[in-house]
């Protein structure tokens, strides 16, 4: 399922639903209408587990009936991000060009790591589809992009292994882990990849059943219509089961929460000479099954 999380109009709530051949079904008023119920948001969905999923699978394969109010075009509704995690985890140095380009422009250790390199981004940093960037150059003169696959998680993790790590994801997305390279701070990230609007996420969450290989996803990056990154997941250094073991070994994994699993080679920063975003440019990051996050940059002034 393409879960998304949508709204009709300017002052209508935020609903949820599933995006399929161009429409958008709302999830809680069809199993209302069907006389069963579904929670109304993305996060309750996770929470209510397996027996949520099959009703809803059940409710999508009754075609015939789709009750009028139900049933929206998508390009007729606004996307929401899709949830509101309770942990954004980071993964840096997570790709071996990136390694790279960030020993020779960001100062960090040449060698690759032994362990992945974690951060955090707080859920005030989530922004979704079409919501603004903020430029404050009060505060960065150097806003950077970069465009990675999310792990959703579905059930609690706490020291698990590699081999049950699959057992815990709920589905993917995209975030574009946005960061002010110069507001590190001796080595710190959380304020360079923390602020508002920082961690866009969306457009949508794809159950994990739809993508039977996360390992070998073609991500990209594009601003203003040109091409900065490319890549696929199978350059990650750590893959997925190995960062959920790892995080869980001494942090509980609950659901909802999302690790972005780091950045390809092709931030801004990298570039020769370095490239940064400024107001008025148009993102657009990538994932091969999920989709494209579009997002624009404004100021915040």
């Amino acid at each position: 399922m393409r879960l998304l999380t949508f709204t009709t109009g300017p002052d209508a709530p935020e609903r949820l639903g599933v995006e399929t051949d161009g429409l958008v079904l709302d999830l809680a008023l069809l199993a209302h209408r069907a006389g069963v119920q579904l929670p109304h948001d993305l996060m309750s969905f996770i929470r209510a587990g397996a027996a949520a999923q099959q009703t809803a699978r059940e409710l999508l394969a009754a075609a015939a009936d789709r009750p009028a109010g139900a049933v929206h075009r998508l390009d007729g509704v606004t996307l929401r991000a899709p949830l509101r995690p309770g942990k954004i985890i980071g993964v840096g140095l997570n790709y071996v060009e990136h390694v790279e380009e960030s020993s020779r422009s960001l100062d960090t250790d040449k060698e690759r790591p032994s362990r992945p390199v974690l951060f955090s981004k707080p859920a005030t940093a989530v922004t979704g589809p079409g919501q603004p960037i903020l430029h404050n150059a009060d505060l960065t003169t150097q806003l950077d992009w970069e465009c990675e696959l999310a792990v959703v998680i579905g059930r609690t993790a706490f020291r698990v292994s590699e081999e049950e790590a699959y057992d815990h994801v709920f589905g993917y997305g995209i975030v574009n882990d946005i960061s002010a390279r110069d507001q590190r701070r001796s080595g710190q990230w959380f304020f360079s990849k923390g602020q508002d609007s920082y961690a866009p996420f969306g457009p949508a969450v794809v159950t994990a059943d739809e993508i039977p290989d996360p390992m070998d996803l073609g991500l990209s990056l594009r601003v203003n219509g040109v091409t900065k990154q490319k890549s696929n997941t199978r350059h990650m250094l750590f893959p997925i089961a190995r960062l959920i073991a790892d995080i869980s070994s001494g942090v509980t994994l609950e659901p909802g929460d999302v690790i972005a699993t780091g950045s390809p080679a092709g931030v801004g920063a990298g570039m020769v000479p370095p490239e940064f975003l400024h107001p008025g440019d148009t993102v657009e990051a990538t994932v091969e099954r999920i989709g494209t996050l579009t997002n624009p940059v404004i100021d915040a002034r």
